[in-house]
């Protein structure tokens, strides 16, 4: 065998070739517009943020909570949920007296 050639078999001549898919082509690229507008941001906002919060988590239903002024913290899975009209400068106190946050 000759320098630097490969020991692999030759494919055979009567090897079949693979049909293409049958399924539908697929467009590669294809750019869709997106609408952005202030409506949908307002919708979207309001499905983030609990109306009414429980006593239980809304993701892995442990009752571990924790009610800070802003949010309501899950100590078992981590999940923050926003509270609806809860100040977020009540919330950046909050957390500067824990200590959970540095001032700056």
């Amino acid at each position: 065998m000759a320098r630097g050639a490969t020991a692999r078999a030759a494919k055979p001549e009567h090897a079949a070739v693979k049909p293409a898919a049958a399924g539908p082509s697929r467009q590669r690229g294809r750019v869709v517009p997106l609408a952005i507008t202030p409506e949908r941001g307002l919708e979207r906002a309001a499905r983030a943020f609990l109306q009414s919060p429980g006593s239980a988590c809304d993701k892995c239903g442990s009752t571990f909570i924790v009610r800070e002024p802003a949010f309501v913290h899950c100590h078992y899975c981590g999940k923050m949920a926003r509270i609806a009209n809860a100040s977020l400068g009540a919330q950046e106190l909050f957390e500067l007296r824990l200590g959970l946050r540095l001032a700056s």
